[in-house]
């Protein structure tokens, strides 16, 4: 059995390239942060259950929630995990409390895997949305800030929880160096409760409420993680492009116009929903279409990074991907229910409408 490689027999391996190792890379998203890594420079490792499809990448099947991992990290200097998955529709397949176990096991794994086959650093990337949206948020927020959202059950909680899961952990390796990367609402790809937003025939907004929006493009948070890997950064850290994007720019720009409601309304319909099982995410979710969450990459910009996308490009990213695709508070909707909201006009007559369609199923009497 061979020994743990030292680090300067790591890098002698691959020419004196940093060797990055990558979770869920042979996803969209993963590609792409995979395929920026690769053009950064460095040499990429990637982890999934199944190979990708770049060939600069030396792709090592595997299951990160088990043990076995270690194997994979074997000549690794960095490990990136891909904490936040970017395909709602297949997060939410899943029960609440099932995906949470499987995201806490993963981290488990990664980061005593990690600490095991002498990984120095572990890079974990899970999002702003910990931050919470509230009306007394600074905008921007801190990079190092408390972890404030109010969602208890839906993904934005399990990043918390892997967080939490991570840090604890990393205490039992001093060696392990830790740094928590936060992108901003990202695009590219992706399916979001934030892409989702734009699926909808009007945005929704919150009366007396002032949102701010600021993206991050797939690439662009490759080109970050690259930076990241290489060293000198703070162990917390957040990627966007710079600024944000008030309501009425985003109307502007998309040319999409909006509907308001009344918060206690807009709540009261989507917890009773998502307790119906109608609507797919908590209805505390609705903050972030509602109350600011911006932020800025101060410690990127100051180390020189600059992203390729600013929000503008990002958000025009966005409405490409969501193209022929129409949601509801988070929920896809068939043809037909879309024809339908599109003539009412409004959110509330379309929530409204998918509210009795679902009373109606449950009322209906089994043949």
């Amino acid at each position: 059995m061979s020994s743990t490689p030292t680090r300067a027999d790591r890098h002698g391996r691959r020419g004196g390239r940093l060797r990055v190792a990558v979770t869920r890379a042979a996803g969209r998203p993963g590609s792409a942060v995979a395929g920026e890594l690769v053009r950064q420079g460095l040499a990429v490792v990637g982890l999934d259950t199944r190979a990708g499809e770049l060939p600069e990448v030396q792709w090592r099947p595997c299951d990160v929630a088990a043990p076995s991992v270690v194997t994979a990290l074997e000549g690794v200097d960095v490990l990136v995990h891909l904490a936040a998955e970017h395909d709602l529709a297949a997060t939410l397949r899943e029960a609440s409390g099932t995906r949470r176990a499987r995201l806490l096991a993963e981290a488990r794994a990664l980061t005593t895997a990690a600490g095991a086959a002498g990984v120095e650093h572990l890079v974990l990337v899970t999002s702003a949305m910990v931050f919470g949206a509230r009306p007394d948020n600074p905008v921007p927020l801190s990079e190092s800030g408390p972890a404030r959202t109010a969602d208890t059950e839906g993904p934005v909680a399990d990043l918390v929880a892997v967080e939490e899961e991570v840090t604890a952990l990393a205490r039992l390796h001093p060696q392990l160096r830790v740094t928590v990367v936060r992108p901003a609402a990202l695009v590219g790809g992706v399916d979001t409760i934030v892409t989702r937003h734009f699926e909808a025939p009007r945005l929704l907004t919150l009366r007396g409420t002032s949102p701010t929006w600021t993206f991050c493009h797939v690439e662009d948070l490759g080109s970050a993680l690259a930076a990241v890997a290489r060293g000198g950064l703070p162990a917390e850290l957040t990627v966007s492009a710079p600024g944000w994007l008030s309501q009425a720019e985003v109307e502007d720009l998309s040319g999409m116009r909006h509907v308001e409601l009344a918060e206690p309304v807009a709540r009261a319909a989507a917890d009773r929903l998502h307790r119906l099982g109608v609507v797919p995410v908590p209805a505390d979710d609705l903050a972030y279409v509602a109350h600011p969450w911006a932020t800025e990459p101060e410690a990127l910009l100051a180390h020189g990074w600059r992203p390729v996308h600013d929000n503008a490009a990002c958000l025009a990213v966005l409405l490409e991907d969501v193209r022929g695709h129409h949601a509801l508070m988070a929920r896809r909707v068939t043809a037909r229910d879309a024809v339908g909201a599109a003539a009412a006009g409004a959110a509330s007559a379309a929530v409204a409408v998918i509210a009795t369609a679902a009373l109606a199923r449950r009322r209906r009497p089994r043949e």
